[in-house]
């Protein structure tokens, strides 16, 4: 059977509105992700890493219950779990504090052995970590060898902006093990200094020739060495756009799986079939932020399913 595998950092994210908390919700980028693909009952690995604690419990209890395998996460009894404070504004984005006390030994653990056309998702500052960026280079290499479909994430975050010279490296080598980099007008506004779709693609075509640019509710720009086009964004009303990327990436990945898109498929894809791709990208973003949910709702899933 085909897999999906995610890798990311895991968080407890306490969201406050008007500084007051509101809900706290297990996440992390990956982990939205995961738990989205879970609920549709597809299957999904996570890879990730977090204390022997209440708060690691109440995760590990969370993704068993909504169909994420957790067999591949490394569970410490040297430090904390992360917590991730989010400060939605007036328009309900979030900036964010984070309170790390890792273990001084990072993802010890087996690492599961990726097959050809496993679907493979990674990203965010995990993704560019100094610490356990051999461990992830080393597992992606494999992966890729396999023939695994790799999905690349940047998700860069302006608090870390002022690394942005130290980091670049890891970020433009990320981009070289990837089926598909999936980016925002944000993302890389920061790391290239590219202001528009086509400037960006001037940077990551080189890197991976299929790229798929979201720019908030403006629209999302897909290029790939045989297709330049852009899909419209429908208009909503956000509780909170905590999560939103995380599942326009599991509607790509649900995409990719259940239309069985495979590794040398990609290349030979028409516009329609990258259209019905990114249309499941953009409702799981929307569904997700109509609550302080960072996943799809129960109900939605079943909708999907159903359909």
């Amino acid at each position: 059977m085909r897999k999906i595998y995610t890798i990311g950092e895991t968080v407890l994210d306490i969201v406050f509105k008007n500084s007051i908390p509101v809900t706290a919700k297990a996440g992390g980028s990956m982990l939205n992700t995961a738990v989205s693909i879970g609920r549709l009952g597809l299957p999904v690995s996570f890879i990730s890493e977090y204390a022997l604690d209440e708060i690691g419990d109440m995760i590990d209890n969370f993704l068993k219950l909504n169909g994420t395998d957790n067999q591949h996460v490394y569970r410490y009894n040297d430090g904390k779990s992360a917590l991730a404070l989010a400060f939605l504004d007036d328009k309900n984005n979030a900036a964010y504090s984070f309170y790390k006390a890792y273990s001084a030994h990072r993802l010890n653990i087996s690492f599961p052995e990726v097959k050809k056309d496993d679907i493979v998702m990674f990203g965010s500052y995990y993704g560019m970590t100094y610490e356990i960026r051999d461990i992830l280079k080393d597992f992606l290499l494999k992966a890729k060898k396999n023939g695994a479909l790799i999905i690349y994430d940047p998700n860069f975050r302006k608090s870390h902006l002022f690394e942005i010279e130290r980091l670049k490296p890891a970020i433009i080598e990320n981009m070289t093990f990837a089926t598909i980099v999936r980016c925002s007008n944000e993302d890389v506004e920061m790391i290239f200094n590219a202001e528009n779709v086509d400037d960006a693609y001037k940077f990551i075509g080189p890197l991976c020739p299929n790229m798929i640019y979201t720019s908030s509710s403006n629209a999302v720009y897909l290029h790939t060495p045989n297709i330049q086009t852009k899909y419209p964004v429908k208009k909503i009303s956000p509780v909170s756009t905590i999560g939103a990327g995380d599942n326009f990436n599991a509607g790509l990945i649900f995409g990719l799986y259940k239309n069985q898109i495979k590794l040398n498929n990609i290349s030979d894809l028409s516009a329609e079939h990258w259209q019905r791709l990114v249309t499941l990208g953009v409702e799981f973003a929307s569904d997700v932020c109509m609550s302080y949910e960072n996943y799809i709702s129960i109900e939605f899933a079943k909708n999907i399913i159903k359909n």
